[in-house]
């Protein structure tokens, strides 16, 4: 077994209707969503990785983990921070955190409280760009109700834009990182306890949605398709790799090309995918069975 201290995972979500991550507004009845422009000046949709981080640890207070409570910063107009526990918060451990603390002389310098995410997430970005769908809406709550003036209050109309497609992701987790480095100078968790966080983590991205514009805008970006591969270095070889050919489905032919350029630093990889969103060609198997895979490799590094 080659010396692992990565996994990554490249995947795709699809979304029929959705409106997935809002931006700034340039028109007060317009709701944008997140977009970026490629050289060609097409326009591709994304959920930021920090609502994709968000969401995660959502899911993981889901599924019954406490999270590490939001206070204050040290510095004033500084960002809240957390408790900055890693030993007690598995946010606090997976997700990171930092606090610049300002000195206590007059000239003095500042001190700062980093641990470094050892979970990587890159922007899931759509695949194909926006068209310029709108969702029209008016909002008829005041009908029939007058203000104190007397005056009937008028409907609220307004648009959301809307995009149909399939998108890309990756996160990259840092096995070696989990449970030790940067916050644990007193002592590294116990290997169950890494074990069972980076299992409760991949459980969360599992169930992955985001609360953003989903209670008229309801969509699943969970995985419906990985590639997913235990490495030797901290490499996210997949990233750009992933592709969905006209007809829908997965160009395998692709990954298969990048395991073998990179075949010395993997340990074991796999493809999988959920075969009611896209099909199952060969060396694909269920994300069933693909996810049991990494979380095999999960239990294997920690002595599981």
């Amino acid at each position: 077994m080659k010396n692992v201290n990565s996994i990554t995972i490249t995947y795709l979500s699809k979304v029929s209707f959705a409106s997935l991550n809002g931006a700034d507004k340039e028109v007060d009845n317009i709701n944008p969503i997140k977009k970026i422009t490629l050289a060609n000046g097409a326009e591709l949709p994304y959920v930021s990785a920090q609502a994709l981080r968000r969401a995660m640890r959502d899911r993981l207070a889901d599924m019954g983990w406490p999270l590490s409570p939001i206070q204050e910063a040290s510095a004033k107009k500084g960002a809240p921070k957390t408790q900055i526990k890693p030993v007690e918060f598995v946010d606090d451990d997976l997700f990171g955190y930092m606090d610049a603390a300002p000195s206590k002389e007059e000239k003095g310098r500042g001190t700062s409280t980093v641990r470094t995410s050892p979970i990587r997430v890159e922007a899931l970005v759509a695949l194909t760009d926006y068209k310029g769908d709108m969702d029209y809406a008016t909002n008829y709550m005041g009908k029939g109700i007058k203000n104190e003036k007397g005056e009937e209050i008028q409907p609220n109309i307004f648009e959301t834009e809307i995009h149909s497609g399939i998108y890309r992701g990756t996160i990259l987790i840092e096995l070696n990182r989990i449970g030790a480095g940067q916050g644990f100078e007193s002592g590294e968790l116990a290997a169950a306890e890494k074990c069972k966080r980076t299992l409760a983590f991949l459980d969360a991205f599992r169930n992955l949605w985001s609360s953003g514009r989903q209670t008229r805008f309801l969509a699943d970006i969970s995985p419906k398709f990985l590639a997913a591969a235990s490495m030797s270095t901290k490499n996210p070889i997949f990233l750009e790799a992933v592709r969905v050919s006209k007809d829908g489905n997965v160009e395998s032919g692709v990954l298969k090309s990048v395991v073998e350029d990179y075949d010395r630093f993997i340990n074991d990889h796999v493809f999988a995918a959920q075969e009611a969103v896209f099909g199952k060609e060969s060396g694909v198997t269920s994300l069933k069975e693909g996810f049991e895979k990494i979380e095999s490799w999960v239990k294997n590094y920690f002595g599981q």
